[in-house]
């Protein structure tokens, strides 16, 4: 068993080089006393040497699956290059900004040292690190191509992630200037309307309908904002807490979003692209199909498509042919059943799989680009119409009152 490692840190230290000329950096190291020693070997004499500081925020900062990504994508550079493995965690390790980042980096490499495989160090944070990552990473140490495998790990991490930074950037836009709209609106409702209201009421005059159903609107808002914003919140935790809890209600939101118009349909080419770049890059790792087809139930990310894969898985087991498989759930379309079919009659699924990924990711790149643009005009004039018909009703009885005069 391998000698455990000793766990670094990352320190700041200030000297001097051999010509006197103040230098200052950072340097990873078990303690200052290494760290001093270190800077000796080359040629600076240390004159201060500190353990660096975690700010506040960054101390709290949660390791997202791009930084799972990168850290893919740097082992298998690392790798390639004939780097030591342990010295490839020195190296990624003090790559990272952020300090949770750096501390997995160090767990993993302290495993290892001890004496685990890569995979099985893996496997103790499934958090970061999932199934279908874990089984690849083995494979690739079984076989000896760890490299190769961590490679395709990293290209499947990276596609994986844009495509759902994608679908995010589709979704998010238009629900944040909503937001923004309903703030706006309230806003004026609350602290506006109020004001043009004891205007009006030395009119003398009957207010246009329109006027009073907005009056109306901010008297209820004044009176019961708060107990409408503690609906609100307490909605969107019921909803959290019920997708968390309840499978037959994510099953039922999976669906639903499913059939929503536009957003639906990038949903299911995303799906798509998701279960043939899981599948191709598993095939491609020498996974046995059924094997692989564990894996990618749950990787496209929608209940309808992971019911159709443990179909598919069943059928396959059975001796059926992938392509007829998948034609019999109805869910694939029939591109993405073509190609297949196409794949297993040349011996070329992996290849051919990968390009009905490369296709159905670039569908859904186009369709958030047309929808971002079709929604920019959408909701200018939502907007227009919130906050426009608010000023409308406000000044429509003074465009009365100058009539009558």
């Amino acid at each position: 068993m391998a000698e455990k490692a000793l766990k670094t840190s990352l320190f700041s230290w200030e000297g001097t080089d051999r010509r006197g000329a103040k230098v200052k950096g950072e340097l990873s190291g078990p303690n200052p006393a290494l760290v001093k020693a270190q800077l000796r070997k080359q040629g600076i004499n240390p004159l201060k040497v500190r353990k660096k500081s975690v700010s506040l925020f960054s101390a709290g900062k949660k390791i997202k699956p791009m930084d799972i990504a990168l850290f893919t994508r740097q082992m298998a550079t690392m790798m390639k290059a004939g780097v030591p493995l342990l010295s490839a965690f020195d190296i990624i390790g003090e790559g990272f900004d952020n300090p949770n980042m750096r501390k997995l980096v160090d767990d993993v490499k302290q495993d290892v040292a001890a004496g685990n495989s890569l995979a099985n160090s893996l496997r103790k944070r499934p958090q970061y690190f999932d199934d279908l990552y874990c089984n690849l990473v083995d494979s690739g140490e079984q076989s000896g191509a760890l490299e190769t495998l961590l490679d395709r790990v990293a290209t499947y991490k990276e596609k994986t992630e844009a495509l759902k930074a994608k679908i995010k950037k589709a979704m998010n836009y238009p629900i944040a200037v909503v937001l923004i709209a309903i703030i706006v609106s309230a806003i004026l409702l609350i602290k506006v309307v109020p004001q043009f209201q004891e205007v009006f009421s030395s009119f003398g005059a009957e207010l246009p309908a329109f006027t009073q159903m907005v009056i109306g609107l901010s008297e209820a808002l004044q009176k019961w904002w708060f107990i409408i914003l503690i609906a609100m919140f307490g909605a969107g935790f019921a909803f959290k807490e019920a997708h968390k809890r309840s499978q037959k209600f994510r099953d039922l939101v999976d669906r639903s979003l499913l059939k929503m118009p536009v957003v639906g349909d990038i949903i299911y080419k995303s799906s798509v692209a998701r279960y043939a770049r899981t599948l191709a890059t598993t095939f491609a790792a020498g996974v046995p199909l059924v094997d692989a087809l564990d894996s990618v139930a749950g990787a496209t990310g929608n209940v309808v498509f992971k019911y159709a894969v443990n179909k598919v898985k069943q059928d396959v087991s059975t001796g059926m042919q992938l392509n007829f498989s998948m034609r019999t759930t109805g869910v694939f379309p029939a591109m993405a059943l073509q190609m297949t079919a196409i794949g297993e009659e040349s011996g070329s699924l992996d290849g051919m799989l990968d390009k009905v990924a490369t296709f159905y990711e670039d569908e859904v790149d186009n369709m958030v680009d047309g929808l971002t643009s079709l929604m920019e005009p959408m909701i200018m004039s939502v907007l227009g119409v919130l906050v426009g018909g608010l000023i409308i009703a406000m000044y429509l009885p003074i465009f009365q009152l100058g009539a009558v005069v």
